[in-house]
């Protein structure tokens, strides 16, 4: 064979094999979803601003609570068996929130007269989760609760150490996601979830305990797998 036959062979040849072997990646199988992802989000926990309720068991003005705030919320998740279209994963959450409200200076409450205070709101959780998980290693959405523990503080100006902001509540969390991965270990994520805060204990002569809350959190950040 001439040295002019070889060059053409080897020019039809290399690109060939290097469209074969694209060709054979493309109907490889997507990978499988796991075997493990570690969360890092920011999160906008929306507090209520509204509830009488939850004003009258802190002895504060409507106008003084905090309303939505700022947070993280950090995850961990194995997934151990998959039927047919889902994955199923275990892991454990942790959340946290804050909200602080200063009110204009001589600003006065409405229905009293007082003075308002500045005041902070604070959430913190931790609990394990189920998910169900639906998609491949390329990027997957889930479904997921858990049933734990939660602290929720709303602490005015001058209020501090009421036993109510240091009750354990029972919370139920539950939402969902998604997580794309534009890199094979990285991905960008997205999480909605609600915790369903049990009611707290009355503190106070005459009133009532915090209310059961659905306290909803929305957060985005990253995923590594």
């Amino acid at each position: 064979m001439t040295a002019r036959m070889r060059f053409v062979v080897a020019a039809v040849a290399v690109p060939a094999l290097v469209l074969a072997a694209s060709a054979a990646r493309a109907q490889e199988p997507p990978p499988r979803i796991g075997p493990f992802v570690l969360d890092l989000h920011a999160s906008v926990p929306r507090f209520p601003s509204d509830d009488p309720q939850l004003a009258l068991s802190r002895e504060m003005d409507l106008a003084e609570l905090p309303g939505t705030g700022l947070g993280i919320q950090v995850g961990a998740h194995v997934y151990v068996l998959r039927v047919k279209a889902i994955t199923f994963g275990l892991g454990a959450e942790f959340a946290a929130g804050r909200s602080r409200q200063t009110p204009q200076a001589d600003a006065t409450s409405a229905t009293t007269g007082r003075l308002l205070r500045p005041s902070e709101e604070r959430f913190s959780t931790i609990a394990p989760q189920l998910s169900f998980n639906f998609g491949n290693g390329h990027g997957w959405s889930y479904l997921s609760g858990g049933l734990g523990t939660s602290n929720w503080a709303v602490v005015p100006q001058g209020q501090e150490g009421f036993p109510a902001d240091s009750e354990n509540l029972k919370t139920l969390n539950y939402g969902g996601g998604a997580r794309w991965f534009a890199k094979s270990h990285l991905a960008f994520s997205l999480d909605v979830r609600i915790y369903a805060i049990s009611p707290g204990t009355p503190f106070l002569a005459g009133a009532p305990g915090s209310p059961r809350t659905n306290l909803l959190v929305i957060a985005t950040g990253v995923s590594v797998k």
